[in-house]
């Protein structure tokens, strides 16, 4: 016979669960966008490189003159880098919340989920960024 605790236990892991789909929608996308950009996540320094960037629009464009500059590919690669960007500081911050939220222990488990879903998922380990397995190592 179910019980209240049940109905609360099913609905914490659902709630669980959910987190872990965010976060592995978010880092699907980044393990695309970096793959396109051929660059590595696995290194400090590009991580670095790309939170530092700018955050401007691309190649200088202001609102204030009268025409973008001409579409093509640097444009649309400048666009790429930005939603990485966007998206590697989104993850951080939801990765953190979580922590707040939920505890350590519970956040570890959600995000490193995410990232065996990637895995199983045909991404190459890491491709992401960091290993979560190794920054969660002693916890």
């Amino acid at each position: 016979m179910p019980t209240e605790k049940d109905g609360s236990a099913e609905a914490l892991t659902a709630h669980l669960q959910r987190m872990s789909d965010s976060v592995e929608q978010i880092s699907a996308r980044i393990a695309r966008l970096a793959t396109v950009l051929d660059i590595d996540l696995q290194s400090d320094s590009e991580i670095n490189r790309l939170l530092n960037m700018d955050g401007g629009a691309p190649n200088g464009y202001e609102r204030r003159q009268s025409a973008m500059p001409p579409p093509g590919p640097e444009r649309r690669k400048s666009y790429q880098q930005e939603e990485l960007r966007a998206l590697l500081v989104l993850r951080y911050r939801v990765s953190r919340r979580y922590v707040d939220r939920i505890g350590i222990q519970a956040a570890r488990h959600v995000l490193v989920s995410a990232q065996d879903q990637l895995e199983r998922d045909g991404f190459k380990p890491g491709a992401a960024g960091t290993d979560l397995r190794r920054l969660f190592d002693g916890v």
